[in-house]
């Protein structure tokens, strides 16, 4: 891979980070259009940091008031909610131990995978846009249950094509949480996860250039294109995903999924 390689990736990734519409499955679509091979996982490990690098800067006051409340002695909302993200992290935490390697596997499927799961996609945005139009009082706040179950879903998004943001999302809304409150949660909760991810990457040594088969310079340009390009749309993205209808996603990862299938099938 070179670095004007790199580069594309990174911008589909960070463009694509924060809309229902499932960044690893994109990547997986540009890689097959452009015939870029990235080898193992680093790659995509080192620009998913870096769109987690740009929400933190995006949410940068929301995460200093958790924190700050955190460290407070006394029990407060802002504890709770941290202690609410590290239930959802339980789940992925499992798949990432035990199932490293069959998601490796996964994520060399093609186009066939992709496009099955863009489609499950869009039905989970559906079924949670109509679910929602139909609760009162616009929903609750995130519970310890809503928190764990959420990371349930979380970890079945691990599959290239089934959005993230859009199954975490729809699954929240599901379950009677407010548009807005599931969004933030949506966001922060995948911070630690990813960084994690990639700081045993460093420290195992497959994120170096001789490891991962990616020369340095290439990782290095991926993650400023997806660090730029993910604050760029989480700044002017974050509110269209709190309000936007899901159904207009819905809609892209349809059409999306359609044509991954038939292209692999040409």
């Amino acid at each position: 891979m070179n670095w004007f390689e790199a580069m594309v990736l990174g911008l589909v990734q960070g463009l694509t980070e924060f809309l229902p519409v499932s960044s690893s499955g994109h990547l997986t679509i540009a890689k097959e259009l452009f015939g870029i091979q990235t080898g193992n996982l680093s790659f995509e490990v080192m620009v998913h940091a870096a769109t987690v690098c740009s929400t933190i800067v995006a949410f940068r006051k929301q995460i200093w008031d958790l924190l700050d409340g955190f460290f407070n002695a006394k029990m407060n909302p802002q504890k709770e909610y941290v202690f609410k993200i590290c239930i959802s992290m339980i789940p992925i935490f499992v798949v990432g131990v035990f199932f490293k390697d069959h998601v490796e596997a996964v994520f060399g499927s093609g186009l066939m995978v992709v496009g099955f799961m863009l489609l499950l996609t869009a039905l989970l945005l559906t079924l949670s846009e109509r679910l929602s139009a139909r609760q009162q009082g616009g929903g609750h706040g995130v519970s310890y249950k809503d928190a764990f179950i959420i990371g349930l879903t979380q970890a079945l998004a691990v599959l290239p094509g089934l959005s993230r943001s859009g199954t975490t999302i729809s699954t929240g809304l599901m379950l009677g949480v407010k548009r807005e409150d599931v969004a933030q949660f949506s966001f922060l909760m995948v911070l630690v996860p990813i960084l994690g991810e990639a700081f045993l990457e460093l420290v195992g040594g497959d994120l170096a250039g001789a490891e991962s088969g990616i020369p340095a310079l290439s990782l290095a340009v991926g993650f400023i294109s997806a660090f730029l390009s993910g604050l760029f749309a989480c700044t002017l993205m974050i509110n269209i995903v709190k309000r936007a209808k899901l159904w207009i996603f819905a809609i892209y990862c349809v059409i999306a999924g359609v044509a991954c299938i038939a292209g692999s099938l040409l």
